[in-house]
């Protein structure tokens, strides 16, 4: 294969953990490597000096107007740079090429993609495709931004082995010729409509994930939700979906009665029952349902999927089992940042919840929620964050008590106060966390020693 970075001028645009990993990538490749970014050079550490030792240029401590004084080849930009930041609003504006480290990556190695993007749902089943072909004993690498940086794996996988790529809105919309052989879209809720303007560019970005595929190669989708068709238009791979009733020729997993069946397009093989599947919530079923369809597309065995759904344990953070303390069972569902995740995880108990909900206010819409609120799941809800208050109305609306708490810590100490032998505590703040916690792993983390130290 041709290299077509060797020479090329370009620019990354912060470094963070995957740009510092498509720098390093693109200068063992011979392009000549700018990084700005606009911390310090204290601030960056012993990153920005190995790359420079590498032979890269280091423009910090802002974005200077001389960054264009030379002419640049391709601008690569940290996935959570805006394209309003200077050098990327300026690069767009002179019509150079701006995409992310996903299509660098790619380029470099486009063999054998698998990818995975949606609102909600992306690392458990990028976590549980990984471990049905783990069981299956198909080679594989997981990566993404399940926490592993795509260009520190490309170079380290052979072509025929699959790359299980968990991917981001942010990510995608940066791309140009990004082609996976698999791509899935799980669902597409409100969500990043700062970053992306609305809802309809938020799905645009998406849907990069299957623009670039030809009939040979695979978009699966939702065939539970509405959008499934709209999601569809245009698209020339081949269709597959989990969910939903049978289609003729279509390819996928879904429910039937109580059981799970594998549908070939044309004949129905059964998998395993529903209650096999370990993880709890009918979100968890839907995610299995997901990554079995990849899977199988990817060649991996039903029996090997079925043995998955049942010794699969999930992901931190997402409907995580912390302990059970005098009959009392704690989850943390820290990475459930909108409604729908809180949704999802209240419709996995059907009653007696003690409900810790609140984070930043994004100005999402919590009346999705009424429905569960009025079922009688949620015995009370401990409210915590700028977004608390809304939460709190909305639960006193349908005559649930309401308590208000500073942080996870003194949510925990409440709601051992208030439990009772079969009560669920549950953690699905249903915000970000960036009005109290660095991530939503650190507030999961901190919740967890909490409920650890009882």
């Amino acid at each position: 294969m041709v290299n077509e970075w060797a020479g090329a001028r370009v620019l990354v645009v912060g470094l963070a953990r995957s740009g510092a990993a498509v720098a390093r990538l693109l200068l063992r490749h011979g392009a000549q490597v700018t990084i700005t970014d606009r911390r310090r050079a204290e601030e960056l550490g012993k990153e920005a000096n190995e790359l420079a030792r590498m032979g890269a240029r280091l423009v910090v401590g802002g974005h200077p107007e001389s960054l264009f004084d030379q002419p640049w080849d391709e601008v690569v930009k940290n996935p959570g740079v805006p394209y309003s930041a200077h050098p990327v609003a300026e690069a767009i504006r002179r019509g150079i090429p701006v995409v992310t480290e996903l299509e660098v990556a790619w380029r470099i190695r486009p063999e054998n993609w698998l990818g995975i993007t949606g609102t909600n749902g992306k690392t458990t089943t990028t976590s549980w495709v990984g471990h049905m072909l783990e069981v299956a004993g198909v080679p594989h690498r997981v990566a993404g931004n399940i926490g592993v940086p795509l260009c520190d794996v490309v170079e380290a996988i052979d072509s025929e082995e699959w790359l299980v790529a968990e991917l981001s809105s942010f990510q995608l919309q940066g791309t140009l010729r990004f082609r996976p052989h698999i791509g899935a879209i799980l669902n597409i809720y409100p969500a990043h409509l700062d970053y992306h303007g609305g809802l309809e560019a938020y799905a645009a970005a998406k849907k990069n994930m299957f623009v670039n595929q030809g009939p040979e190669d695979y978009a699966v989708l939702n065939g539970g939700r509405k959008d499934e068709h709209q999601l569809m238009a245009g698209v020339r791979a081949r269709p597959a979906r989990f969910g939903g009733p049978r289609r003729p020729g279509v390819p996928g997993m879904a429910v039937e009665g109580d059981r799970v069946l594998w549908w070939d397009g044309f004949r129905a093989e059964p998998v395993c029952a529903v209650g096999d599947v370990a993880l709890p919530g009918e979100h968890n079923l839907e995610n299995f349902l997901a990554a079995g369809t990849l899977a199988v597309l990817a060649g991996a065995s039903l029996s090997a999927v079925a043995t998955s759904g049942r010794t699969f344990r999930g992901v931190e953070h997402r409907m995580e089992f912390v302990r059970q303390w005098q009959g009392v069972t704690f989850y943390n569902d820290s990475k459930a940042t909108n409604p729908e995740a809180a949704f999802r995880a209240l419709g996995a108990f059907p009653k007696n919840v003690i409900w810790i909900a609140g984070g930043l206010d994004r100005g999402d819409d919590y009346r999705r929620l009424l429905p569960l609120l009025q079922e009688g799941r949620v015995k009370t809800v401990l409210t915590m964050g700028q977004s608390g208050p809304r939460i709190a109305a909305l639960a006193q609306e349908v005559g649930i008590p309401v308590r208000r708490v500073a942080d996870v810590e003194e949510a925990v100490r409440i709601a051992v106060s208030l439990a009772r032998g079969g009560d669920v505590v549950l953690l699905s703040p249903g915000a970000a966390s960036w009005d109290q916690y660095r991530s939503f792993e650190e507030r999961g983390r901190m919740f967890k020693e909490a409920v650890n130290k009882l």
